[in-house]
């Protein structure tokens, strides 16, 4: 198993080769990056090359990229405004199409395989127009990223239109050819199913389109991004569903929530949390094998 972080981690920092190096250092092999402009700015070409370099000199690959989720984003700080395929008015439906394409375009710089993309925001309801919409978007950004040699995969979210029924509805409807999904095992774990069935169930819908994974544990009630085993979801349990994917080597992206503050551990301490609940997912991963 590679072990992949997402630098979701840190997202409030510069994405330095600095930090980098301490991802590295930590252990992981891989990573995916969460693009806001403040942490990567990822429409800036020497900033790519930057990153690429660093990438390359600390032997990390990069698996993927995260879409941004709120536009109107700067140098030094992002709106809380949603960024989001399935706006209705054109206008702004196409200027979420034109930053998305600016993020699949990072790979003529920095090579990576997949866009991790939400169906709109946090709390987005189910509604034909906004569906329509989305398939609209999609429609080009799908053609836009297979020439780049990227796989854009929806990601199921807490909201209406990213329940993972509707996200396979969508799909065998649409017929979007080559449209996958992420599977977020937190977001699932928040469903309101039964406590013990929400991370199958969840699953059952994508198994045979998920492309790659999000870890992440919570307590039910709210999406923390803790550690796996800091929360309750059943992780032995889940291990067995993810492991029924047909896709047998799944990327598994470790997607944990940045602690800050004056109190805040400090990076390091933070990457060694995360190795540590990593070291005792890999050893439940291969027992089950």
């Amino acid at each position: 198993m590679q072990r992949l972080l997402s630098t979701y981690l840190f997202v409030s920092r510069k994405l330095t080769p600095d930090l980098l190096g301490q991802i590295a250092g930590a252990g992981f092999e891989g990573m995916e990056i969460f693009c806001t402009r403040s942490h990567f700015e990822y429409s800036q070409t020497q900033e790519i090359r930057g990153v690429a370099s660093a990438l390359q000199a600390h032997r990390l690959q990069l698996v993927s990229l995260h879409a941004p989720t709120s536009r109107d984003m700067s140098a030094m700080r992002e709106s809380g405004t949603p960024l989001s395929i399935c706006e209705v008015e054109r206008v702004r439906r196409i200027e979420a199409m034109d930053e998305l394409k600016r993020v699949i375009d990072v790979a003529n710089d920095l090579p990576y395989a997949r866009l991790i993309l939400h169906m709109g925001g946090s709390r987005e309801t189910a509604d034909p127009r906004k569906r329509d919409a989305a398939f609209s978007t999609l429609e080009h950004l799908v053609l836009h990223a297979h020439h780049a040699g990227i796989t854009i995969c929806v990601e199921n979210t807490v909201s209406e239109m990213g329940d993972p029924a509707y996200l396979r509805a969508f799909v065998d409807e649409t017929r979007l050819t080559g449209l996958r999904f992420n599977f977020d095992i937190g977001h699932a774990y928040l469903s309101d199913l039964p406590e013990e069935d929400r991370v199958e169930k969840s699953f059952a819908p994508l198994r045979d389109l998920v492309s790659s994974v999000h870890l992440h544990d919570n307590h039910g009630e709210k999406d923390e991004h803790l550690p796996p085993y800091d929360g309750t979801i059943n992780w032995p349990g889940a291990i067995k569903t993810l492991q029924s994917a047909p896709q047998t080597s799944l990327p598994l992206v470790l997607e944990l929530k940045e602690k800050t503050g004056p109190e805040a551990p400090s990076a390091s301490d933070q990457l060694a949390a995360a190795r540590k609940s990593m070291d005792r997912f890999e050893k439940a991963w291969a027992s089950k094998n």
